[in-house]
């Protein structure tokens, strides 16, 4: 009966007081009268617990959280070392010690008390509030005769007994999915296997299991096989009707040299001084339609997942390297986002409309930068070379343009893993970004901001890609840590613009330690992440940006083109479509993100885990690195192909070493020898597991001993 009145009135009370309440204290306050209002208010105070906006002790009183200074609430992070951090997403994360982890584990939602301020504030976990138990990912042993579970996730600090009948086809050495069926105490669960991953040693059965831990699945079902049965394999004509014809201008896409799923074509042409740049992208929407089992397929994955060279498509294979993928010389369905842009890099008019194409060549980043930068053309590239040329010179202007406005590109590198046929790694080699990729990541982003204010200008729901300002409290600890390296900085940042974390970056770009500061600022802001509610992309400097671009890799690109022929193409603006999308969408949106995330984590597992089956046979060779990380128990060093490993402080010779926080280095007591960020060392590898992910350094050499030289 009261609704949001009712929540609103709660909160405006609680707000006015600093102490904890019972629900009939609460009640009184609010002056109720019956039962049933009652019933309410107990219900809503549930709620709002469950929110996390108001915190019920053991007395079962409430409170504000807000008005509890030293609770926090968050997600517990466990480091293999046993101690934690609880992440909060306005002030620096909570440190938890080991034995401050009552119950919880990684990954639980976490109520924790603050119980030191200093350097770094320390905390204890007063109560686990939600712990997200979903299938399981590990190896079977053998103890007595009985089948037995190593997770593989060792932060997972607890004990799962199998059901028997369910190890029955299984032998030792087995990765197997379980099912955990009930708790049996607060450390062991009683669980079921649910399907075989495959034996440990056989091929792929590494990746395959780290994206099942990830709840990142190959298999699609059979529901979605049937639903596979009717889509062609070639485009139907009569899908043409009503759709703008591009298959007579030049349009080709621009990939990796392995990439299969192409979601994205480009075509350009001048009317005069200005540009008129194409931006044709795959309609996945015509063939993966909502309530299917295509579509609740792909809102699971949420995203494609590329872990090392394999790929876990979104959408079966079927479509996304087939009838959705922008193939050469296919006639292909298409959403085309076309604008005309002036010298000066702005979108003056444009168009968005479904459309079909045929791209005329599949190019690779690496022609095309043969060409952009190295003035050599390969054979099939020379009808080409005059519009790249220009579309080069576009996407210049673009940059700039965005660079203008506070556009921070951090310039990162990125590693890849190479295999071998039996999916072995046996090299790590570094991608550069060089003028081609460069140039179609200006096209889309250009066309994700013209479609992304088009429908904000509507003020019709919709999917966005947004990303906050970020935390003030993080940035000054990366200033301080800049100035700690002995760099004055000019940059003002208690102005927290796009322009201004800009000039910092820029103010960095010349000093030897920029990969390094790079990747430590981007740490310190906030992720990136979609949502109903339009707040602006920061790191990008842009008023609205959405994903529009990838609909064959991303979900929410689905749901943007879905949007977009409902209200461009069917023009349904009614009120019930409305109110359904204004809370549907809310849901996309947080679920996105959530698979996003899962992603991510994925991919560096599995990088990690790479990278230490690579140096498994480089143990003994000697490698120079730079130190990117300092801690207690020693600092890691990072090689030229980003490999990263560790320098235990215990292997440290000729004094004892001290961890310093205020200097973030380690510091000799009798030499006073200092490490930090940024130091060059040479390092020998002195082991390395691809089970547990892990690589050790011992130091060779280091610019002291250099500099004596």
């Amino acid at each position: 009966m009261w609704g949001e009145k009712m929540k609103k009135e709660i909160l405006n009370v609680l707000e006015s007081i600093h102490e904890a309440k019972t629900a009939i204290e609460i009640n009184d306050l609010l002056g109720l009268q019956t039962a049933l209002e009652y019933r309410e208010l107990c219900e809503e105070l549930e709620a709002l617990v469950s929110s996390y906006e108001v915190f019920k002790t053991k007395k079962e009183k409430y409170i504000l959280l807000r008005n509890c200074p030293s609770l926090r609430i968050g997600k517990l992070s466990l480091n293999k070392k046993g101690y934690g951090f609880v992440l909060l997403e306005k002030e620096e994360d909570l440190y938890i010690p080991a034995d401050m982890l009552d119950k919880a584990t990684h990954d639980d939602v976490v109520l924790a008390e603050i119980t030191r301020v200093g350097v770094k504030r320390e905390g204890k976990i007063i109560r686990v509030l939600k712990r997200d138990l979903h299938d399981m990912v590990g190896e079977l042993y053998l103890f007595k005769n009985k089948f037995r579970l190593k997770l593989d996730d060792d932060k997972k600090d607890f004990i799962v007994v199998l059901d028997p009948k369910s190890t029955q086809n299984c032998v030792e050495g087995h990765k197997v999915l379980v099912h955990l069926v009930r708790q049996l105490d607060h450390k062991k669960y009683y669980g079921e296997v649910k399907k075989i991953l495959g034996h440990k040693d056989d091929p792929g059965v590494d990746i395959l299991s780290i994206a099942y831990k990830y709840q990142i699945e190959s298999d699609f079902g059979v529901e979605v096989e049937e639903e596979l049965k009717d889509i062609p394999n070639d485009v139907d004509e009569a899908s043409f009707i009503g759709r703008r014809d591009y298959t007579n201008e030049m349009v080709f896409t621009i990939d990796g040299s392995h990439t299969k799923d192409i979601d994205d074509a480009i075509s350009l042409t001048r009317d005069h001084q200005n540009y008129i740049l194409g931006v044709h992208i795959a309609d996945v929407s015509h063939y993966v339609k909502e309530n299917t089992a295509l579509g609740d397929a792909a809102y699971l994955r949420g995203t494609s997942s590329y872990l090392a060279d394999t790929v876990i498509p979104m959408i079966p294979h079927q479509l996304s390297n087939g009838i959705c993928s922008l193939n050469e010389n296919e006639l292909r369905l298409s959403m085309s986002c076309v604008m005309t842009i002036n010298p000066s890099g702005e979108v003056i008019d444009y168009e968005i409309t479904p459309s079909y194409i045929k791209s005329m060549k599949k190019m690779t980043y690496e022609a095309v930068n043969d060409i952009l930068m190295r003035d050599i053309v390969l054979d099939g590239y020379e009808p080409f070379v005059d519009v790249l040329r220009s579309m080069n010179e576009l996407a210049h202007i673009l940059q700039r343009r965005s660079r203008s406005r506070g556009y921070m590109d951090f310039a990162l590198d990125e590693a890849r893993i190479v295999q071998d046929e039996f999916g072995k790694a046996i090299d790590v080699v570094v991608d550069e970004r060089e003028d081609a990729e460069k140039l179609i990541e200006s096209f889309m982003i250009v066309a994700n901001e013209t479609v992304a204010t088009h429908i904000y200008n509507m003020e019709l729901p919709f999917l966005y890609r947004v990303h906050g300002e970020p935390n003030s409290e993080k940035i000054d600890d990366f200033v301080n840590l800049v100035k700690l390296l002995g760099y004055e900085l000019k940059s003002k940042v208690n102005d927290l613009t796009p322009k201004t974390m800009q000039s910092l970056l820029e103010e960095l770009d010349d000093k030897p330690e920029f990969k390094i500061l790079s990747s430590l600022l981007l740490r310190s802001m906030r992720k990136a992440i979609y949502s109903k509610d339009n707040i602006g992309h920061f790191g990008l400097a842009s008023e609205a940006y959405t994903h529009f671009t990838s609909p064959i890799r991303r979900y929410p690109d689905l749901v943007v083109h879905r949007l977009l022929k409902k209200y461009l193409v069917e023009k349904d603006f009614s009120m019930s479509t409305i109110a359904y999308l204004d809370q549907n969408l809310v849901e996309v949106a947080a679920h996105s993100s959530e698979r996003e995330q899962a992603a991510d984590e994925a991919e560096r597992d599995v990088d990690d885990m790479k990278m230490a089956e690579y140096m498994e046979s480089h143990v003994g060779e000697e490698y120079d690195g730079v130190i990117t990380t300092v801690t207690n128990f020693g600092f890691f060093v990072e090689l030229p192909n980003l490999i990263e490993g560790l320098v235990h402080v215990n292997s440290l010779k000729g004094d004892y070493y001290n961890y310093v926080p205020e200097s973030l280095a380690l510091i000799g007591n009798n030499t006073k020898k200092t490490y930090r960020i940024g130091d060059h060392v040479r390092v020998r590898c002195i082991s390395a597991s691809k089970e547990t992910a892990m690589i050790d350094f011992e130091l060779v050499g280091d610019q002291h001993d250099r500099n004596k030289e």
